[in-house]
């Protein structure tokens, strides 16, 4: 990132460079009208030199001479522009074909100018930000058309599952064991299914938003706790050891918004914590900010997958999908940035720590969404 120290002397550099560019454009331009001034008195002085225009008198007189210096100078003029022209609009060509590309849909477009216009600073300004909105483009383009498939995929699995289900159901001939245990399979799948359909809400909701509203101060630790008791019944099932170390905290954040991204993390610990395995929940002040860590034993995720954890619908333990859409910590990521916040992940030695970093305080914020 630039350094405010070196920002005017950048902002500088690249006015220079932009001046430069527009000088080299007004010197063509001068080049083809002295050009055609030169060209233009020549060819009036070989006229006259043969005899081939002169006054009734025999001498040009100087408004003759200026009437056809200016005619020819408008012929030979146009017609040298429309020569030389190309070589200065080649780059401006080049860049509106790739322009073009890119509002076809055609986001590999990549700019790259030829030629002497390739080294000017100007121009390989033009070509790093064009390319880089290119890539930009491409990468959401691809982006969303993985969240369309994953969306679809991870969509039809319970559907399928409870159409299947409710097929064997009406065709008869089952004990009550099995009828028991397809209206429970029924009953598991669409609350999964609701699951997904309130996550994506969240979603899409959160990546909507990008300011920060109905900012509050509350009770963090007091939160956390609550948000913990929700899977009371799921950690006790598993005989999960609890570790809770929390003073109290206030913070000014958006209650509900945060909300969410503790019942998140927590799920997530819970989940994948395995039988009489351990989740702690842990609260440091850093500063002027919070630090909430939620963390569990049991199996690490790989280094090349941490990078991928927080895109919508990814999975890294995909032995556990059915367990789970992938959305939450996508949520989770959006939450805590619109917070002016971030997270962070570590994993190993056994132990899986989720670490979100809180500004105590949304002044900023908080003025922004009341202007």
């Amino acid at each position: 990132m630039k350094s405010k120290k070196t920002l005017p002397t950048i902002i500088k550099k690249e006015r220079k460079q932009r001046l430069s560019l527009t000088f080299a454009f007004s010197l063509v331009v001068m080049l083809v009208l002295l050009s055609a001034i030169a060209l233009a008195a020549a060819s009036v002085a070989l006229l006259a030199h043969f005899k081939l225009i002169a006054a009734p008198d025999g001498d040009l007189s100087l408004g003759t001479l200026i009437l056809l210096m200016a005619l020819i100078s408008l012929v030979l003029g146009s017609v040298l522009f429309f020569f030389s022209s190309k070589i200065p609009l080649r780059p401006i060509n080049d860049l509106i074909n790739m322009m073009n590309r890119l509002a076809a849909g055609d986001f590999k477009a990549r700019l790259r100018f030829r030629g002497a216009f390739a080294n000017h600073p100007a121009f390989e300004e033009i070509t790093e930000s064009f390319n880089k909105m290119a890539e930009e483009l491409e990468n959401t383009e691809l982006l969303r058309s993985d969240f369309i498939n994953n969306f679809s995929h991870e969509f039809k699995t319970p559907i399928v599952s409870i159409a299947g289900f409710a097929e064997l159901l009406s065709g008869g001939g089952l004990t009550e064991a099995e009828r028991a245990q397809y209206i429970s399979a029924i009953g598991e799948e669409s609350r999964r299914l609701a699951s997904m359909a309130t996550n994506i809400l969240h979603l899409s909701k959160v990546e909507r938003q990008t300011i920060l509203t109905d900012v509050t101060s509350y009770n963090l630790s007091e939160q956390l706790r609550s948000s913990l008791l929700l899977f009371e019944e799921k950690w006790s099932a598993k005989g999960i050891e609890v570790q809770i170390d929390l003073e109290e905290y206030t913070v000014e954040a958006n209650e509900e918004l945060l909300k969410q991204v503790w019942i998140n993390l927590i799920d997530n610990a819970v989940k994948f914590t395995p039988r009489c395995g351990t989740v702690a929940l842990e609260v440091a002040q850093e500063a002027d900010h919070l630090a909430v860590t939620v963390k569990n034993t049991g199996s690490e995720i790989p280094p090349h997958k941490q990078k991928s954890v927080f895109q919508k619908f990814y999975q890294a333990d995909e032995s556990r999908a059915a367990e789970g859409s992938g959305i939450g910590l996508a949520i989770v990521k959006h939450a805590v940035e619109l917070h002016g916040g971030s997270i962070t992940l570590q994993s190993e030695h056994g132990i899986t720590a989720f670490t979100v970093r809180l500004p105590q305080k949304q002044v900023s914020l908080r003025h922004g969404a009341s202007h």
